[in-house]
């Protein structure tokens, strides 16, 4: 990943939080924006499933947070079903992630898919033990 393209992501929250206090939050409305031709490309397979919604792959150092998805964590009600369904879906996999952004906690946000194509946080939603990050992905998956 660029130093580049981590400055930018800074640089962003940075002007997101400004724009938070001037009360001038418009951006939260606008609809989500295209993945730039440039977006980051990751392809690897999964070595490791922390719960339901965050993974790591082989060669990446930090953990990818799957993008639009929201499931419970592996300690709560609900999170062994999601960590397991995740599990059983990815693990040993050759995945195609976009990131799409950094989060708080320094993970990579990024919208992952399949070999057959299948996006991953699609496929969590199907099968009932996740729901759309509605907040971030603004209905993109059509469940908001």
């Amino acid at each position: 990943m660029s130093t580049e393209f981590l400055h930018n992501i800074r640089k962003y929250w940075r002007l997101r939080a400004a724009a938070i206090a001037l009360g001038a939050l418009t951006v939260v409305l606008a609809p989500i924006p295209a993945v730039s031709q440039t977006a980051t490309v990751i392809e690897a397979r999964v070595s490791k499933v922390q719960d339901g919604d965050t993974f790591t792959l082989k060669g990446e150092s930090r953990r990818i947070r799957v993008w639009g998805l929201d499931a419970p964590e592996w300690n709560t009600a609900g999170g062994p079903a999601a960590t397991a369904t995740m599990r059983n879906l990815i693990s040993g996999q050759y995945l195609r992630c976009v990131v799409r952004d950094l989060d708080r906690y320094g993970r990579l946000v990024a919208q992952c898919t399949l070999p057959d194509g299948r996006d991953i946080a699609a496929a969590m939603i199907r099968s009932g033990v996740a729901q759309e990050y509605c907040r971030f992905s603004k209905g993109y998956y059509g469940t908001c």
